[in-house]
């Protein structure tokens, strides 16, 4: 057992007393929390732990709901484009959804935001050329053209709440669907307030509320088909937001209406990928006013009865925004974050919140995520959270975090002694790491590095949901690097710049593909960006371009930062133009062994005087550019790992022209952090084998051998 106790949240389970308890013991627990599914009982409650009671506010109201269906939540959805055959055309509105899920609203005030669409022309159809029939849920287009596809946009009943509905799915539950109401409505408010002031009365024994995130679930879409169920998610969207009453209020507030097409998009929807509209900056911006002005009345009713009111920021956090200047209005005493990797950790550690708090994972179910066997047979849950545990440590050591948890059944960890041993190591390891972070900050390399896309600070450490879910853009990639490095890292987007931001920083990364909220689109076409970016390298900055930086149509060069970056990509209007020859360059330590770069990007050198220093089939991979007294530097793709993520910190290094090679480990495959204050050196293996390193000290060179998945600590 370890001397340290606390800072950790234990998921009990009634009729599981004695196993709850030992858990908490062993792992050194100071809290014990309900899931979704689960209950704690009176022995539990009375063991003299904190308790976390799970609420998630909008639903498990379904006596309510059900007598007032038209206070559900709901969302716009737009039917696959049928091709008409002849001159009418019957569109089935709900063929493609789950049906589960949705529930066609017909109402008048609804039907006013419908919308019918030649989609071959993309014109909108006027409300007399079609109509619509309630028993069939059938729209028919009176006079269509032949061959001409044609889509209809509608409003839909939300009827089963998503997460409760994974869950439900995922465990085989055999019980009642759980809607979801709709806040906005004051009827629905006033539930909701005398349901939390009951509930806090009737819940002596909690310490903790744990908002199930607050009201509105980030937007995942289930179609009819089993071979495409997963129509559409995305965790940064606010699709789930709209209700005829918003909408209203919306144009009430900002002197303009939104359509059913302003959230369709032509179906695309506005995934958070893509730059921003104005109409979708200013429906975030209401949004996010109503979800503080209405929570923080559930959260004072909460603090009133001596209780603490954390959030959880993933399921329905939308109109959340832990970045946003507004958050710290909500009065929250603590974020939790569920994580899988170590940017997740640093979005957590960053928000401005007394308490930040992971629930690690393995999550408690007999399945994962990706339907794959966890405990149950088949499973190894051991390995699982060691690697989940090395994704997410190297970030922790960066920023601290306060507090760790688990959360699922507690009761499946019963056949996996070996299990509760390693999470029993993890929260030993946890809480070493949180004294040192006490003692003050860890030592960092002087460069100080910004990440350029569209968002800036709103989306700092995510793009838009967890690492599997947005593994195909490079710029996530580059951030979970990021995430371990021992550097101070911001976000900052193109107005930071015109306000003259870029003299805080030594480097600037902006990757991801073209016309892509990350690479910027039509941000880049901003003159007094490019002059401002031009003018500080070279006065000494360092630009890290990555895939399609800066790229942009319209101008004599693709990438608008082709000067400072030495190359260009070669896109079809200059597939007759000439290319510069080069022979690579070698310079010396830049790339560790192993290491590996995509290419995702066709590019050409400029002028001829960047060096390449790696290739496939002509095409510069890796260029390195002086620029006055600055460089640029480009890679055609990045993709994480060990290797990769030392390559990027030899990059910035070189980029700002930086000698220190302090408390860097000399092995790709290890990385450490050193506490000045607490004269403590943490050095960690990210590895599955034993690997032998060397970190330069104060002290000299200090020669470590660490397990796999291990972590040392050592007095200096």
């Amino acid at each position: 057992m370890s001397e340290l106790k606390g800072g950790f949240t234990l998921p009990g389970e009634a009729g599981y007393e004695q196993l709850t308890l030992k858990m908490a013991e062993k792992w050194g627990a100071d809290v014990i929390r309900d899931s979704d599914g689960t209950e704690l009982s009176p022995e539990i409650l009375d063991a003299g732990y904190g308790i976390y009671s799970t609420i998630c506010i909008i639903r498990d109201h379904n006596e309510w709901a059900k007598k007032n269906m038209d206070k559900l939540q709901q969302t716009f959805l737009m039917t696959r484009p049928v091709m008409a055959e002849a001159d009418k055309l019957n569109i089935a509105v709900m063929k493609d959804y789950f049906e589960e899920q949705f529930e066609v609203n017909s109402s008048n005030e609804a039907m006013a935001y419908w919308q019918v669409f030649d989609r071959t022309t993309d014109t909108l159809l006027s409300t007399d050329a079609w109509e619509y029939d309630e028993e069939t849920k059938t729209v028919t287009i009176i006079s269509t053209v032949p061959f001409h596809t044609y889509t209809v946009s509608f409003l839909g009943y939300r009827i089963w709440e998503e997460i409760s509905m994974y869950n439900h799915v995922t465990n085989n539950w055999d019980k009642e669907h759980l809607l979801q109401i709709e806040p906005r409505y004051p009827e629905v408010q006033q539930f909701m307030l005398n349901w939390m002031e009951k509930w806090c009365k009737e819940h002596p024994h909690t310490t903790v509320v744990r908002f199930t995130s607050l009201f509105y679930n980030f937007v995942w879409l289930w179609g009819s088909n089993d071979r495409n169920r997963n129509l559409y998610s995305d965790w940064g969207a606010y699709d789930f937001t709209v209700s005829p009453l918003a909408l209203k209020e919306f144009e009430e507030e900002y002197g303009y209406a939104l359509t059913a097409e302003d959230f369709i998009n032509q179906g695309k929807l506005h995934v958070s990928h893509m730059p921003p509209t104005s109409q979708k900056r200013d429906w975030m911006n209401f949004i996010n006013k109503f979800v503080i002005g209405f929570a923080k009345k559930l959260i004072d009713i909460t603090h009133h009865y001596n209780k603490k009111a954390y959030v959880f920021y993933d399921d329905s956090w939308v109109g959340l925004e832990p970045y946003k200047e507004t958050f710290s209005q909500f009065g929250f005493d603590g974020l939790i974050k569920c994580v899988f990797s170590g940017y997740e950790a640093r979005l957590c550690a960053g928000a401005d919140v007394p308490i930040h708090e992971l629930r690690l994972h393995p999550y408690l179910f007999p399945v994962g995520l990706g339907g794959m066997p966890t405990f149950m047979e088949g499973g190894d849950p051991t390995t699982d959270a060691k690697k989940y545990w090395n994704s997410v440590r190297r970030a922790l050591l960066r920023a601290p975090i306060q507090r760790i948890g688990l959360g699922g059944y507690l009761h499946l960890t019963e056949d996996y002694p070996d299990f509760q041993d390693y999470i029993e190591q993890i929260s030993d390891e946890f809480r070493r790491m949180q004294e040192y972070h006490k003692c003050g900050k860890p030592y960092i390399l002087k460069p100080r590095v910004a990440v350029l896309h569209e968002w800036g600070k709103l989306r700092s450490w995510t793009l838009s949901g967890h690492f599997h879910e947005t593994y195909m853009h490079d710029l996530i990639h580059v951030i979970e690097a990021l995430a371990g490095l021992p550097l101070d890292v911001d976000f900052i987007n193109f107005e930071d710049i015109k306000e003259g931001c870029l003299n805080q920083y030594d480097v600037i990364i902006n990757a991801g593909k073209a016309g892509t909220a990350w690479s910027g689109g039509d941000s880049w076409k901003n003159a007094e960006v490019i002059t401002r970016l031009n003018q500080w390298v070279f006065e000494g900055g360092a630009f890290i371009g990555i895939e399609e930086p800066s790229a942009v149509e319209g101008f004599d060069k693709y990438f608008r930062m082709a000067e400072v970056l030495g190359v260009d990509e070669n896109i079809p209007s200059r597939v007759c133009h000439g290319k510069w020859e080069f022979t690579k360059t070698e310079i010396q330590n830049l790339l560790p062994k192993g290491c590996t770069i995509p290419k995702h990007a066709d590019v050409s050198l400029t002028d001829g005087r960047a060096k390449v220093i790696l290739e496939e089939e002509g095409s510069p991979k890796l260029a390195v550019n002086d620029f006055g007294t600055g460089r640029g530097i480009y890679l055609s793709g990045f993709s994480y790992s060990l290797e990769n993520t030392r390559l990027l910190l030899n990059l910035i290094l070189f980029g700002t022209k930086n000698e220190d090679r302090k408390y860097i480990t000399d092995n790709a495959n290890t990385e450490c952090a050193y506490y000045p204050a607490a004269k403590k050196l943490v050095v960690i293996n990210n590895s599955d084998s034993e690997q032998h390193t060397v970190v330069e000290t104060d002290n000299g060179p200090a020669s470590f051998s660490i397990e796999a998945y291990g972590q040392v600590s050592v007095d200096l």
